[in-house]
């Protein structure tokens, strides 16, 4: 081990201390009781739900913070509509589907999910990275090889690469279906949104937010800057924060203070993997793979400039334009209230499902289907929760 990954190894266990967090815990409390505050913070990144939970932090956290899950997983997010087009595309002649493993389990439009496709015949295979599904086109030259690429910009980048080892190798059988979606354009919709009565839920919260947990992964790529509207433009603190509960306790301590001072800005909690400026490499490959367009988010709708397409460059490899998938009008599964937990509407015991009708094991919605969901995340770690 060198000195430098010896020093990240105890940067690590550092933010898992008991010690440091119970410090933390008693900081926020304190501030809060001397300043009379409260705070309403969402954050949107599928591995601060987990952690989040799994850690037991929201159990400890003081009354005075609640905490609200976003639009932050991949899977989750994902619309009705799109899921009806990969379900389209599996019933094709020749096509051989690959993706990662959670999207098989997702409920379509009619209940029916990429599992149950499989099961009748359809070829889908679970890999790991959007480079084995190249491997997979070259080792099987007679298939139509479409991978279903989910995820927001952390992902997209290496589906980009192979995109781009695609048109080098000349591969005439190698498609992405993308439903890549920026978090950007989405947490702008967010702060956005008036409440209408079509969006309403019998006994939903208005959405009122103070600050912003802002995603890890994601920001690796961004950096900060495309975060500034929440700031300029909605007076709004948001930090970029770590995973470990140290790292949420510092974020909710720099954000409570911000709140108090009156002031908004966007931090970087996160300095051990995110700088200011982000990956500039990896966002150029981006804009030279992929154009940005349009895209639909389950329960968001359709935000306008937050999906990514393959390029002129790469028409050839767009699933969307070659095979022309069916994308039908479509509601979410009777009964599951997913696209309201992802706007921060309701807390999933709320859903009617949860619990009884929608488990883990057999999920009615995708926040229960994907380990980053909220309804997966609550039913797994909520100690408080008694499940049917």
């Amino acid at each position: 081990m060198t000195s430098s990954e010896r020093d990240l190894f105890a940067a690590l266990k550092h933010f898992s201390d008991p010690g440091l967090c119970r410090d933390l815990l008693r900081k926020l409390e304190n501030l809060l009781r001397e300043s009379g505050n409260s705070l309403r913070f969402m954050e949107v990144c599928g591995t601060h739900t987990v952690s989040i939970f799994r850690s037991g932090l929201r159990s400890l956290l003081p009354a005075a913070l609640t905490h609200i899950s976003g639009p932050g997983c991949p899977v989750c997010v994902t619309h009705d509509r799109e899921i009806a087009a990969c379900l389209s595309l599996a019933g094709m002649s020749g096509v051989r589907l690959a993706t990662f493993g959670d999207l098989l389990r997702v409920p379509g439009p009619d209940g029916q999910s990429l599992k149950d496709a499989q099961a009748r015949g359809a070829r889908a295979d679970v890999l790991y990275s959007p480079l084995e599904a190249l491997s997979l086109a070259r080792a099987n030259p007679r298939d139509k090889v479409v991978f279903l690429g989910v995820g927001f910009e952390t992902t997209a980048p290496a589906v980009a690469v192979a995109l781009q080892k695609a048109l080098e190798l000349d591969l005439r059988n190698f498609f992405v279906l993308s439903m890549h979606k920026l978090v950007p354009p989405a947490l702008r919709a967010l702060l956005e949104e008036k409440e209408s009565p079509e969006k309403a839920a019998p006994g939903s919260a208005s959405l009122s937010i103070d600050a912003f947990i802002l995603p890890g992964h994601v920001s690796t790529i961004l950096g900060l800057e495309p975060y500034a509207f929440i700031a300029d433009e909605f007076g709004k603190p948001a930090v970029v924060s770590g995973f470990s509960p140290a790292d949420i306790l510092q974020s909710l301590l720099l954000l409570l203070e911000r709140k108090i001072a009156g002031k908004a800005e966007i931090l970087n909690q996160y300095r051990l993997a995110v700088s200011a400026r982000g990956n500039p490499r990896a966002r150029k490959i981006l804009l030279e793979v992929f154009t940005i367009r349009d895209a639909l988010w389950r329960g968001l709708g359709r935000i306008p400039g937050s999906g990514l397409v393959p390029g002129e460059a790469y028409a050839r490899f767009d699933a969307w334009k070659v095979f022309d998938p069916a994308l039908p009008e479509a509601r979410e599964n009777t009964g599951c209230r997913c696209g309201l937990v992802l706007r921060g509407r309701i807390e999933p015991p709320e859903c009617p499902l949860f619990g009884r009708a929608c488990t883990p094991a057999h999920p009615a919605g995708p926040c229960m289907v994907s380990t980053e969901g909220g309804c997966a995340a609550h039913y797994k770690y909520n100690p408080r929760l008694s499940h049917v």
